[in-house]
């Protein structure tokens, strides 16, 4: 089992750069693939960004095409963190992000992630 702690959100204007972390413990952190998730008001939660667990040369990543060029997702596994470094914000950007892990590879609904953090409110306003 692994706990989550999402961090990092925050106000910023449109236009502007934020960056989560996801600090895991209590299980082998790189032994799971791992997600950001997300929710707006009103919404069903969804795929943001998601990374493979330990590679042998490099991550796999894959991303949402709303935010693809834009987010990038990135793990230290000595750290036991997974990051989602955002630009280029944009008002529909606002919600609630979540990180999750998962035990199966390559995943991109949020049924398919077996842990989630509590999230992190981000809000694109001037």
């Amino acid at each position: 089992q692994v706990q989550l702690v999402e961090s990092g959100g925050g106000l910023v204007q449109p236009g502007g750069s934020m960056r989560l972390s996801c600090a895991a413990s209590g299980s082998t952190f790189s032994s799971y693939d791992m997600g950001w998730f997300r929710q707006a008001p009103g919404k069903e939660r969804e795929f943001v960004a998601a990374i493979n667990r330990s590679g042998s040369n490099s991550y796999y990543t894959n991303y949402a095409n709303s935010v693809k060029g834009r987010f990038t997702i990135s793990r230290d596994n000595a750290k036991n963190t997974v990051y989602l470094q955002m630009i280029s914000l944009k008002p529909e950007d606002t919600a609630v992000y979540y990180c999750a892990a998962t035990y199966r590879h390559f995943r991109n609904i949020p049924d398919d992630y077996d842990y989630w953090g509590q999230g992190t409110q981000v809000t694109v306003s001037s």
